[in-house]
């Protein structure tokens, strides 16, 4: 395994091995306004949400490493303390990625760009109409993590009015993940797209405690045969089928002819067991693989 300690190669190139594992990144594409009232309109990918009550955001608008000086969004943070966050979709990402040009002072990234100024409600700066969620947020603090290139300026948002469009709702008025189609930043140039076969659920364990890895049978927990995520997947259960579900297993005609197949050959007839409970896991199936897993001890 590569070891390395910050401060024992560039800074530019940990900021490369940073930016390529920590991630996929939101993008925040932040809209600010200087003091005498000219837009500025860039992205940055050091962003995220850290709380609800009250709704709070984060991002970090970081000094530029190859010369120590600090970007127009930093400015005009200090300058008004307002920011409209606006989110980013596959439709837009080109655009946004030319707005991250380095441009002079004073040029307007809306323009050069190609986005729409939507005047904001409760602060000054523009939303930008082409992104399917903008939040108007007002700054409540700036913390400086360093004073050499590279160091972080961690922007503390409070979000005072959000607005969505009504084309990303879900029948239930919730956000549809796949219409939103967000992406995250990756890498030097790449990106990911957040929507398709892009997506999967992870069951959240909530109030109700998972059995655990550790309380899985030994030929399960070191099955050769099943991934780790798998495991989890087995471990985030409850409770167990009963010896009852697991005998209905017996009536699947695969099942059946496997079991009957390799009933002197317990080793490979072990193996077939995992294999079959794996493509349900894979699938998503996990009271059904739980079955199969547990049926020789019927």
């Amino acid at each position: 395994m590569l070891s390395i300690e910050p401060n024992q190669i560039p800074t530019s190139a940990f900021h490369a091995f940073m930016l390529a594992s920590i991630a996929p990144r939101p993008i925040c594409f932040a809209s600010t306004i200087s003091k005498d009232g000219k837009p500025n309109l860039s992205p940055f990918s050091f962003f995220n949400a850290i709380g609800s009550n009250p709704p709070t955001l984060i991002f970090s608008p970081a000094r530029r490493v190859r010369d120590n000086t600090i970007k127009h969004t930093l400015e005009n943070v200090y300058a008004t303390m307002e920011v409209c966050i606006n989110v980013v979709s596959y439709d837009m990402v080109q655009q946004v990625s030319l707005a991250s040009c380095d441009y002079e002072e004073g040029v307007d990234e809306f323009l050069k760009a190609g986005f729409t100024k939507e005047s904001s409600l409760k602060i000054k700066p523009f939303r930008v109409k082409e992104s399917p969620v903008q939040i108007e947020c007002v700054v409540k603090q700036v913390i400086e993590t360093g004073i050499e290139g590279g160091a972080g300026n961690l922007v503390i948002c409070e979000i005072v009015m959000m607005h969505i469009k009504e084309t990303i709702l879900n029948a239930k008025g919730g956000i549809d993940q796949n219409k939103i189609d967000l992406v995250g930043r990756l890498g030097a140039d790449s990106y990911v797209r957040a929507s398709g076969n892009a997506l999967f659920d992870v069951e959240k364990p909530n109030r109700n405690k998972g059995m655990g890895i550790d309380a899985l049978p030994e030929r399960i927990r070191n099955s050769q045969i099943l991934s780790g995520n798998n495991l989890g997947q087995l471990g985030n259960v409850q409770k167990l089928p009963t010896p009852e579900e697991i005998e209905l297993m017996h009536n699947n005609s695969e099942i059946r002819n496997l079991l009957y197949r390799l009933e002197t050959d317990p080793e490979n007839l072990e193996i077939q067991l995992h294999i079959k409970a794996k493509q349900l896991l894979d699938s998503g199936q996990v009271a059904e693989a739980w079955k199969i897993l547990l049926i020789k001890n019927t």
